[in-house]
């Protein structure tokens, strides 16, 4: 089939970054071959999409294939969005495109191994109960995340949003560098446009309210699953916690009114033991507070996200601090209700990370929201 012409011809690629480094189209043979033919014993993951295996190249090098489950219009598209956008974008923080292969309808993508797995796996998962994230690891891991998602909305052209901002889709390498991972859900934006409609795809949990409610997509819906994310990430706690059998509260409804009350140290992951810096983790905070108030327009952009986070201006700290969203619960940015009822909606099953399942809540594009 002829494939993303756009590929070649490297139009939009920001060079800058990052030197471009090499993609390639690879055989099915070769990447049987590399994972020992999908071998169980291989699988890193598994997710909406397909499985991802661990493999390794004649040359030594180690691979992760993410292979499409079935093939489908709607998943053609989205493995060439990502391939296409993979392909465009370069930077440290965003996971690297090795190649891609089509055979049939065999539809695979090969990156980079990273070989501490997700966030997701360290807070939920199968290294959950290591606690191989201190505070240090926390804090690097938020601000890599945020460099990867400020790039794709400010410097890459044209500016990307990638709409599935969550644990699972920030990968960690070897020394704990985030890449943020997974833009089959992706989408460019116009210059000039302040939106783009569209069908509502992501996870429950992290799904802004004007993009679940209305399709409006932003660079301010990733600023808001971002924010989830800093929370999930200094707390411990999932987006979603579940109450009884109808109920769950948000991540959101629990930490804002600790936040306005400054019981910042209630908020922190009890695997840290105190070990963490009081500023910093207050800092992480409010800026994840702030990133998920309920209108777009009061977000901050990701570009103000990363300033604040790496804690540049004393006097947007102080004035971040002063926030009217922290003077009150009852100050309008959230919604009065202080917990959400489960949605009864057939929802997809979400990641497993080698047989240990992480259950979140896929939107599907026909769901009744």
């Amino acid at each position: 089939m002829a494939f993303f012409p756009m590929l070649c011809c490297g139009k939009g690629l920001d060079r800058k970054r990052k030197k471009q480094p090499t993609w390639r189209i690879f055989s099915l043979k070769e990447l049987h071959s590399a994972t020992n033919s999908f071998n169980y014993d291989n699988k890193l993951g598994e997710g909406g999409f397909g499985s991802v295996y661990w493999g390794q190249l004649w040359d030594g090098s180690q691979i992760a294939v993410k292979r499409l489950k079935v093939w489908s219009n709607k998943a053609e598209m989205e493995f060439a969005v990502e391939v296409e956008i993979l392909a465009r974008v370069r930077h440290d923080n965003l996971l690297s495109l090795r190649g891609y292969c089509a055979e049939g309808q065999e539809r695979l993508i090969v990156y980079d191994y990273m070989a501490n797995l997700s966030l997701l796996s360290h807070l939920h998962g199968q290294h959950s109960v290591e606690c191989l994230l201190d505070w240090k690891r926390r804090m690097k891991i938020a601000i890599g995340s945020a460099e990867g998602i400020t790039y794709l909305h400010h410097h890459a052209t044209p500016h990307i949003i990638h709409r599935d901002i969550k644990a699972s889709n920030v990968l960690l390498d070897s020394d704990f560098n985030a890449r943020v991972a997974d833009f089959g859900f992706a989408k460019f934006i116009p210059d000039g446009a302040t939106h783009v409609t569209t069908r509502v795809k992501g996870t429950l949990g992290y799904l802004a309210p004007e993009y679940a409610m209305l399709g409006k997509a932003s660079e301010s819906c990733d600023v808001y699953s971002f924010g989830i994310l800093l929370l999930e990430l200094a707390s411990g706690k999932k987006p979603l916690e579940k109450l009884n059998a109808t109920t769950k509260r948000t991540i959101t409804d629990w930490a804002l009114p600790l936040a306005c009350e400054r019981k910042f140290a209630e908020l922190a992951d009890p695997r840290l033991n105190s070990n963490y810096s009081e500023e910093e983790l207050k800092r992480v905070l409010l800026v994840a507070l702030v990133c998920t108030q309920n209108q777009p327009e009061k977000r901050p952009t990701m570009l103000e996200v990363l300033e604040l986070l790496k804690g540049d201006s004393a006097e947007k700290l102080v004035k971040l601090e002063n926030h009217n969203l922290f003077k009150g619960p009852n100050s309008g940015d959230y919604n009065d209700g202080m917990s959400v009822a489960e949605d009864s909606s057939d929802f997809a099953s979400g990641e497993k990370e080698h047989g240990k399942e992480d259950k979140e809540e896929i939107i599907p594009e026909n769901a009744q929201i």
